[in-house]
């Protein structure tokens, strides 16, 4: 599969750069270099993953790093396919948003057609310094895996890892970091918070890799209609994290921390997907605490509709969802999920008195580029408010990756079946139990029941594709 992937991803890379090649920027060539203009484009956008250790395929630190690729970089910035970003600017400002302007878009572009010069060692700014190893710094405290041998072919389970804390007192954690070892086996993670109490995976042993037996496994791949009841792999404690294909962490923001309270073990789940190669990972968790205790903390969640079931080509399948307030909360960020059927993704805020409004739109879903959108503003939510989201899938031949256009799709782990998840992050008062801020839910997970789902867009059938 991933190779089908590549192969799809190298030709519409070609075709890109022998079409783009007539276009051209705007901005006058003449003053157009790398030293005075461009690096500091790479700084701002690009070199977080472009450099050593990072997902980024090659560096764009240096000159010599990048002027081989100077033409790749105009044809990829012109077609907006990097850096990878997929919100419509319509609807909401993101403070993660690693977007190209207009103008730096056309210096690029520029750049690249009046010969990619160099320009004047005076006009370079000072190199933009990495922590290595890390992205957000150096961690308080990292929690690291035992080595876990991925085969070369096969299925894998989800499997879990029970990681006791040793915290004798409460943690706020103001930012943190999941790094796989090996990124190109591990699909997703997630990591949640065993409180002190919970029995949740209480047969799990400690620090040992742990998978669900063929038997449990079979109650979350049950395609009838009777498996209503969700796995324990993705239904437990709350959510410390997820780690997703090209995601990046972001921190809180001032003022915010989650919690982890005094005793409690992390429960990293993984879902390993074997490339062809065997490997070895070994996934590391670093946290950074709080100076001082926060006046917000952060919880997340995710509104799910496990009750998929995508017709054999269907290129347009609507699926929703939502969630009901019982308390005020501030919205901060989303994380949409599917898998590679996966098309568009829609978030809606609806107010007590029944106003609309669009806070989120991904018309063109990337499984391979699973972001976080971060709000530029914390949005206020009243008690009352309904948190709606939609879901489109194309089952059809026509989406290059799609696994199987002949069968009929239902929930399941692996990256041929499907889900759909609306994860996003609530801001409350530290004092407020997140336990009690939804209508209906499975500890952090809200699914709603058949009645609630009739058609939330008013008018539009439920498979209609509505857009």
């Amino acid at each position: 599969m991933l190779a089908r992937i590549n192969w799809y991803c190298l030709r519409f890379t070609v075709v890109v750069l022998f079409a783009g090649g007539l276009l051209q920027g705007s901005v006058p060539a003449a003053d157009v270099t790398f030293n005075k203009d461009i690096v500091r484009i790479l700084q701002s956008r690009c070199q977080a993953c472009h450099r050593p250790g990072e997902i980024g395929p090659m560096p764009l630190l240096t000159y010599r790093q990048v002027r081989p690729w100077a033409k790749a970089i105009r044809e990829v910035v012109l077609t907006r396919r990097m850096p990878p970003w997929f919100a419509a600017p319509e609807h909401g400002k993101f403070v993660n948003d690693t977007s190209l302007s207009k103008g730096e878009i056309d210096k690029l572009a520029t750049w690249v057609s009046s010969g990619a010069p160099e320009g004047d060692p005076s006009d370079l700014p000072p190199e933009k310094v990495f922590t290595h190893g890390w992205n957000l710094g150096v961690p308080d405290v990292v929690f690291e895996l035992p080595q876990y041998t991925v085969p070369a072919s096969g299925v894998i389970e989800y499997t879990s890892f029970v990681i006791p804390t040793g915290f004798t007192e409460d943690k706020w954690v103001e930012q943190l970091e999941l790094r796989p070892g090996d990124r190109s086996v591990v699909h997703h993670a997630g990591v949640t918070i065993r409180e002190v109490g919970d029995s949740w995976l209480r047969q799990a042993p400690i620090g040992q890799p742990f998978t669900k037996t063929a038997s449990e496994g079979k109650k979350a791949r049950d395609t009838s209609d009777k498996a209503k009841e969700p796995s324990d792999a993705h239904f437990g404690p709350e959510l410390l994290m997820v780690y997703l294909p090209g995601g990046t962490t972001e921190p809180p923001g001032p003022g915010r921390a989650k919690l982890i309270k005094a005793g409690s073990d992390l429960i990293f789940t993984i879902h390993y997907t074997p490339n062809g190669k065997p490997t070895i990972d070994r996934t590391r968790l670093g946290l950074t605490f709080a100076k001082e205790p926060p006046a917000e903390r952060v919880v997340t969640f995710a509104a799910v509709n496990q009750k998929l079931a995508i017709p054999p080509g269907d290129p347009n399948y609507r699926l929703d969802t939502r969630a009901i307030l019982r308390e005020p909360a501030k919205l901060i960020g989303f994380f949409p999920h599917m898998h590679l059927r996966g098309k568009a993704f829609e978030y809606r805020v609806v107010s007590p008195r029944g106003e609309s409004t669009t806070v989120l739109k991904v018309p063109r879903y990337d499984f391979n580029w699973q972001l976080y959108y971060k709000l530029e503003e914390p949005l206020l939510l009243e008690a009352g408010s309904r948190l709606e989201a939609t879901a489109w899938y194309d089952n059809s031949p026509n989406n290059p990756f799609n696994p199987d256009p002949k069968v009929e799709v239902r929930w399941g782990a692996q990256t041929w079946d499907e889900m759909m998840g609306a994860g996003f992050d609530l801001a409350i008062k530290t004092h407020q139990d997140p336990t009690s801020l939804f209508t209906r839910k499975t500890k952090y997970i809200i699914e709603p029941e058949d009645d609630e789902l009739q058609c939330l867009s008013g008018s539009q059938s439920c498979t209609d594709g509505g857009k």
